[in-house]
């Protein structure tokens, strides 16, 4: 069958999700999209076959990117599995807003490396890219299972950066270590609400990575009133993703907790996606 075809009856079966049909195409071909349009092939019974596969699964619900067991995320590419969240777009805002941030840093930190500690790396997506885009970073990708770390390590070698990784229970314990920034996309999701979403999270993501709690916000309460304090020198860059309808609640508990300059960012839908501050000088807390 010639590759025109087969994008043409793939897109009809796979319906709502007919822009995935080139993604698979390409990725068992190993063609890129432009080469469909300008030196189309035959599919060989064998390439057919695999194709077939994948859109059964697929649409049988269980995520491409599981199937495929990669994504992109930042314009680099992530090997995931189901032990991770799958990367999304939403978090470039995460990403973005920090590595502008490090450039500021950068520029008043007289060649001193920028620690950066990535709380619930996961697929290590965010950490690493931001190792990849801020040469001047030392980054510590941390996770709580050494499964889940294996993962993030197997993305900083397939990326090529250099990323320390670190085995922690953040509800539990305390991080080694001092750094300069913290960033983290944690679970964010209310308990009572993770089987409700759309079935492709609750059916297939790790359930461990979505739980925040009964009301969404133990990991940031957690990460607020307890570890940033004792891992962050004064004036601590902090950077969590939110829930679309978390920023205020989020922006709340950072104020109650001694960081100041709290900003609420959107994302290019116009939901509110990162909540950032920073860490007051003692003096100034005691004051407030």
């Amino acid at each position: 069958m010639v590759i025109g075809r087969l994008r043409s009856e793939l897109r009809k079966q796979l319906d709502e999700n007919a822009h995935e049909a080139d993604w698979i195409i390409s990725y068992v071909t190993k063609m890129s999209q432009s080469d469909f349009v300008l030196h189309p092939r035959e599919v060989t019974d064998d390439e057919l076959t695999a194709i077939e596969e994948i859109v059964l699964r697929r649409m049988a619900g269980e995520p491409l990117q599981y199937i495929l067991g990669e994504t992109e995320f930042m314009g680099m590419t992530f090997k995931v599995s189901d032990l991770v969240l799958i990367p999304r777009q939403d978090t470039e805002t995460l990403v973005e807003t920090v590595i502008e941030k490090i450039n500021d840093m950068a520029e008043k930190a007289e060649g001193k490396k920028i620690r950066v500690l990535d709380i619930g790396t996961g697929s290590g997506c965010i950490g690493i890219s931001i190792a990849k885009l801020c040469p001047d970073t030392e980054v510590t990708l941390l996770d709580y299972s050494d499964s889940i770390l294996g993962v993030a390590k197997e993305n900083a070698e397939l990326n090529g950066v250099s990323v320390n990784t670190m085995r922690c229970d953040i509800l539990e314990e305390i991080p080694e270590g001092e750094y300069d920034v913290i960033v983290s996309n944690p679970p964010y999701i209310e308990t009572d609400t993770i089987f409700s979403l759309d079935n492709i999270v609750s059916s297939y993501e790790p359930v461990e990575a979505l739980d925040g709690g009964f009301d969404g916000l133990m990991f940031y309460q957690r990460i607020a009133e307890e570890v940033a304090k004792e891992i962050m020198p004064e004036n601590g860059f902090i950077a969590f993703e939110i829930g679309y309808n978390q920023g205020e609640e989020v922006s709340e508990i950072l104020r109650e907790e001694d960081f100041s300059g709290v900003k609420v960012i959107q994302d290019a839908c116009g939901n509110d996606r990162v909540v950032t501050a920073r860490l007051k000088p003692a003096l100034f807390a005691a004051f407030d």
